[in-house]
This record gives C-alpha cells, sequence and structure tokens, in this order.
C-alpha cells in the first residue's frame, strides 16, 4: 500500500523531495502546508492535492488530523524544529531537510521526540548517498589506501550561488537563518565524519565576510543596481545578471550585493581531529570555480582524490619502488561513474527512496543518518562555530 505523505513548506526543496515521492511509485504526496497562497496552490495544482488537504501553516497541519502516514519538514531552518518534534508526537514519520536545526538543544529535542516515539527519521545528509561520494566512502573502508590519514574536502560554492543565497538570499544573515557553515556545509563536516567512522575530539576554524562588504562597493554604488550603478556592466552581481528573467527592481534581488546585510562569511577553513589520529581539513569559499566537491583522503597506501561533479575517482596506489625501482609516479586506477540527474547529483532521490523503503519495511537500516547520527555531527558543526567566534580550539567534551 502506498504511504500517504505531506509536504511542510514548498519552496525549492519541498518541490524537489515531492517528485521524488511521486517518481518512487512507493508513496504518494496528499498534504501540503504553506503559508504563502501563490506557492500553496501551485503545489496543489502539480501534485492534485485537494482542498481540504491544504494548510496555511504546520501548525494548522498538526491540528487537523490529517490521514497522512509521515510529513516532509522543507520549512527555513529556524522553523525544522517544532514541526519535526509535533509530527513525531503526533505519530507520523519524518524525513527532515538539514540543518536538523539551528540550535544544538534543539537537535536534541528531535533526537529525544524520535527515541520517545520511535518514529523513523531520516536527515537529509545527501552527500552521503551520492554515487561519488559512496564509491570514495566504499574504496576506504575497503582498505585500498591502507590505513586513513588524512582528509580534506573542498566545497567551492561559487560566487553567484553566494550572492543569490547568501547574500541577497534567505540565508544571508544568521539572525533570521543560520550560520554558514550550519545553513550551507553541515553535510560535509557530516561527510567528514561518516569517512573516518570515528569520535571527533578537537575543532579548531577561522572565517570571515571579507568581500561582499560596503567598503569593497565601486565607487558610487547606489543601494539597489536597478537605481543606475556606474558600474553595473562590469560588475558580476548586477541583478539583472543573476535574474534576468525576473523583474527584480527594487527588490531584496535587486540589492548591491556590497550594501545587504549579510553576515554570513565568505570563507572558513575548518581543521578536525579524530580518534586515531585522524585529521581532517574542511575549506568552504565563495571564490571557487563550477566543478563541485573535490576530496582528498591520504592513507598508509596510498591516496584517494575525488571530482564530485565529474563523478570522476582517481585511486594511487602508492608504487613498490623494491620492485619497480624505476618508477617514479604512484599506479593511478580511474573510476568514471556515470553520473545521476536530480538533485545534489541524485543524492535527494536516493535519501527520498530510502525513506520510504524505510516506511514500508519500519526497517531503520536504509536510514544513513537518523536524529542520532545527526546529532554526532552536527554537535561537530556548532563546535567548529564555537572555535570560529572564539578564536580558539574547541574540544567535543566541552559540547556535552
Amino acid at each position: 500500500m502506498q504511504k500517504k505523505i505531506a509536504v511542510l513548506g514548498v519552496g525549492g526543496r519541498g518541490h524537489r523531495f515531492a517528485n521524488a515521492i511521486s517518481d518512487s511509485h512507493l508513496a504518494e504526496v496528499v498534504a501540503v502546508a504553506e503559508p504563502d497562497d501563490g506557492c500553496r496552490q501551485e503545489f496543489c495544482d502539480k501534485f492534485r492535492i485537494n482542498s481540504e488537504q491544504t494548510y496555511y501553516d504546520w501548525q494548522s497541519f498538526v491540528k487537523a488530523d490529517s490521514q497522512c502516514d509521515a510529513v516532509v519538514i522543507t520549512t527555513m531552518d529556524r522553523e525544522h524544529a517544532e514541526p519535526a518534534v509535533a509530527c513525531l508526537d503526533k505519530g507520523y514519520d519524518v524525513l527532515l531537510e538539514k540543518p536538523m536545526a539551528t540550535t544544538l538543544d534543539d537537535c536534541r529535542a528531535i533526537e529525544a521526540a524520535q527515541r520517545r516515539t520511535g518514529g523513523i527519521v531520516s536527515i537529509c545528509h545527501s552527500l552521503r548517498y551520492q554515487r561519488a561520494t559512496r564509491k570514495a566512502k566504499e574504496l576506504i573502508d575497503n582498505g585500498t589506501i591502507g590505513r586513513l590519514i588524512t582528509l580534506d574536502l573542498l566545497e567551492p560554492v561559487k560566487p553567484w550561488h553566494q550572492v543569490v543565497s547568501y547574500v541577497r538570499g534567505k540565508w544571508a544573515n544568521s539572525e533570521s537563518s543560520s550560520f554558514m557553515l550550519l545553513a550551507k556545509s553541515c553535510h560535509d563536516l557530516d561527510y567528514l565524519a561518516y569517512l573516518t567512522e570515528k569520535p571527533c575530539n578537537y575543532v579548531s576554524s577561522f572565517g570571515a565576510l571579507t568581500w561582499f562588504r560596503p567598503e569593497n562597493a565601486p565607487a558610487g554604488a547606489p543601494l539597489y543596481c536597478s537605481e543606475g550603478c556606474p558600474a553595473e556592466f562590469e560588475c558580476p552581481y548586477a541583478s539583472w545578471k543573476s535574474y534576468p528573467e525576473t523583474d527584480v527592481k527594487k527588490t531584496p534581488l535587486d540589492r548591491c550585493v556590497y550594501h545587504c546585510d549579510n553576515d554570513a562569511v565568505d570563507h572558513q577553513v575548518v581543521l578536525l581531529q579524530f580518534a586515531d589520529d585522524i585529521t581532517a581539513t574542511f575549506t568552504m569559499t565563495a571564490f571557487g570555480r563550477p566543478g563541485g566537491r573535490r576530496l582528498r583522503a591520504h592513507g598508509t597506501e596510498g591516496e584517494l582524490l575525488m571530482y564530485g561533479a565529474e563523478n570522476r575517482i582517481e585511486l594511487r596506489k602508492f608504487p613498490d619502488r623494491a620492485n619497480k625501482p624505476e618508477q617514479n609516479n604512484a599506479d593511478t586506477i580511474h573510476f568514471d561513474l556515470a553520473k545521476e540527474t536530480g538533485g545534489h547529483g541524485g543524492g535527494d532521490q536516493r535519501i527520498t527512496l530510502n525513506w520510504l523503503r524505510a516506511l514500508q519495511s519500519r526497517d531503520q537500516s536504509f536510514i544513513l543518518t537518523d536524529p542520532q547520527e545527526s546529532l554526532r555531527t552536527h554537535t561537530i558543526v556548532f563546535a567548529t562555530e564555537k572555535a570560529r567566534l572564539e578564536n580558539r580550539v574547541v574540544a567535543l567534551t566541552e559540547m556535552d
């Protein structure tokens, strides 16, 4: 029997998960909660949801005793914890978009609610589910590079994406959303923890908002691009270039990127020490070329390089110099993986399918990031931001 699903919050992520549910044939989307009238109606039309199953907000949905089995929560970051706990207490299973919540206490509340109710909950850490990242994990676990020693992960956000989401957009200000590492990169630190499968002991971090600041604005730049900026043709961030098919004049999307209320960092580095002396670094930068995440894993017998956007992995085994003294470079094995369509390189679809299979079978093993695991890795994220703000090394034991 198909499971009946409600989607709470129908922005881009809500639509993406709803599409994946419909395509799976394991469930159907039958209810929606969304305060924006236009977005709610568009969603209802697309998924043929009747008026009795449409709600203004998640609170109305929870009060209504809707005939659903589970919910997808894709509300804004600061509205994750309350609906997650309320829906679990109501008896619904939950697919929860990352970040889990915007405070560590709220993350703990969700984890406690899942243990209390026994609901099946999956947190959307998509990097665990993509084809290239899964293959990299498999190769490391199989010992192909020997004992894992160090990890380096790069996330080039790209300037246009930084501007759209973290300068002009809904995630630009930590007071109304969440800090950058949590909003954008919590699944990067989750993935590093997943690769090591060891407790994280210490973290440190440096980062800042360096470029998208008033002092870097072109001379004479107005508050809005449409007011006639003297540098609009040279500036790569002119609003008409970012939103060529949308009338954005005098809206938040039209703001000069150097005159916004943003505080999201535009670059950050993280250093992590895991048990067994495994060390890892993570770099998030708004100034990278397109190309997706890149991973380097170093072991006692070789190194692994993953090129996320290309779905390509290079495995470089150290040469046996006793038998091949003439060989100066490591033997290299190439893995060219088929690309997948869909959000986050196919990760969103696989998250959804695994969750739906868990709902059908009541088998938690389909879930790679349940609330217990997500709480563990979110704690690393909160510790890292604490380290950045306090300019010091933070022990994970401080977060207990």
